[in-house]
């Protein structure tokens, strides 16, 4: 069991008394992080997100750069897409672009059922990093 030394966010969440309200910045804020600009000069977003270990310490960054009460998943909500059949690119300086875009019913009649461990491990693999005591308790 992981005892987080800064438990500030579980106990708002239970609708407990907290010393302060719980702050934790969402996947934008890295924009203005210095160590975050470095690696996306190297790295893509899906080069990131398919890295557990850097995509731990990025969801990891504002929590010990900003002291915050919790982070959020660096994730992207086009995370699952590949895995179900959508072609899916993200171009610089263009954003997401779909190769197959899903414009009927036999479109979505197409795509597969997500498996976590089969499509997405990756992401389960960065939860179980983040969760481990070393990188919580800091």
């Amino acid at each position: 069991m992981v005892h987080n030394k800064n438990n500030t966010i579980l106990k708002m969440i239970k609708g407990e008394e907290t010393s302060h309200t719980p702050v934790w910045f969402m996947r934008q804020a890295g924009r203005s992080q210095p160590e975050y600009r470095k690696l996306k000069e190297k790295y893509s977003l899906f080069d990131i997100t398919h890295q557990p270990e850097l995509c731990a310490y990025v969801t990891h960054l504002p929590v010990d750069n900003y002291h915050t009460d919790a982070a959020i998943l660096y994730k992207d909500i086009m995370t699952p897409l590949k895995p179900i059949g959508v072609d899916v690119e993200i171009k610089s300086g263009i954003g997401p672009v779909i190769h197959n875009p899903i414009k009927t019913i036999q479109d979505v009649e197409k795509l597969s059922q997500i498996d976590p461990e089969r499509d997405v491990p990756y992401v389960l693999d960065t939860i179980k990093l983040l969760t481990e005591e070393k990188l919580m308790c800091r």
